[in-house]
């Protein structure tokens, strides 16, 4: 065994004490940031799952955006479909008042005059807009799919609108034009049918307006559909929304077992820390204070 010299000794002593000043600084920081990872080398491991677990709570909250837009774009196209067959309701009791064959000329002038105010509603309603965007159009949401002029013929982009809603989970949440107001020239096309049914109260042909009575219950019948459908989304879309607030929680808890400190156990390190710092500062000064004068004394 060699010799042990006083340089020796000095030199163990600061390595000790800048051991046990580290081992405080880190304990410090932990007590500051709340944290027990401040830096990679405090847990190489650790770091791996929290930056794997800060990425999955990153994709899980654009998740839940998309979840919290598609419902308000669901609801908003539920309450739309409702205005338009409270419009076709009202259509419909007129084309069955209309359709009485002894009013006069000047009542159904007067129905007829209803009737078109009901088809420029319901064209307002076909270009019905959600946060900017037409909602009946498909992808083409800066277009307006109608115009009061032409509805008629007016061909509406049938593009599906998807919202991801879960890691490779997508889902089509608009309704297109043509699936709500029919297809354009086809009979049933509702605008087509208030149209139709101004022609025949203008030229009094209440056999006709009978007739047409039975379109407009085919296209309510098609709204009732939809509705039915987005009703079935909804709740499916909140089914989604309720397991992405599960998953937060539980990707959170994970993370903070990770990362996050825990300061009774922190606190009780330092203090034994400081403890040992102090007693290594009173053995160092008996350590380095002899010298050789003090052994001729």
């Amino acid at each position: 065994m060699g010799r042990v010299t006083q340089g020796m000794m000095n030199a163990q002593l600061l390595r000790n004490l800048n051991t046990n000043l580290n081992r405080m600084n880190n304990e410090s920081n932990q007590l500051s940031t709340g944290r027990k990872i401040n830096k990679p080398s405090d847990d190489p491991v650790g770091l791996t799952f929290a930056l794997r677990y800060r990425s999955e709570l990153a994709a899980n909250e654009q998740y839940q955006k998309n979840v919290d837009s598609a419902l308000s774009w669901l609801e908003y196209t539920d309450t739309t479909l409702d205005q338009a067959g409270s419009v076709l309701q009202r259509a419909r009791e007129l084309a069955v008042n209309g359709a009485n064959g002894t009013n006069p000329q000047e009542a159904l002038d007067s129905i007829k005059s209803e009737m078109g105010q009901l088809y420029n509603q319901l064209v307002s309603i076909g270009n019905s807009q959600f946060n900017g965007k037409y909602v009946f159009n498909g992808q083409k949401t800066d277009i307006p799919p109608y115009s009061v002029d032409n509805a008629t013929k007016d061909k509406t982009d049938n593009s599906a609108i998807q919202y991801e809603i879960g890691a490779g989970v997508k889902l089509p949440i608009n309704a297109t034009g043509e699936q709500v107001f029919g297809k354009a020239d086809s009979p049933d096309n509702a605008f087509q049918v208030l149209q139709d049914l101004m022609g025949a109260l203008e030229k009094g042909e209440t056999g006709k307006v009978s007739e047409l009575i039975g379109k407009i219950d085919q296209r309510m019948d098609s709204f009732l559909q939809i509705r039915s459908d987005i009703g079935a989304k909804t709740n499916r879309v909140e089914l989604a929304q309720s397991r992405l607030k599960d998953i937060n929680i539980n990707l959170q808890d994970l993370q903070s077992k990770v990362e996050d400190a825990d300061f009774a156990e922190v606190i009780t390190k330092l203090q034994v820390s400081e403890n040992v710092y102090q007693a290594s500062l009173s053995m160092g000064a008996k350590l380095i204070t002899p010298t050789l004068v003090d052994f001729l004394r």
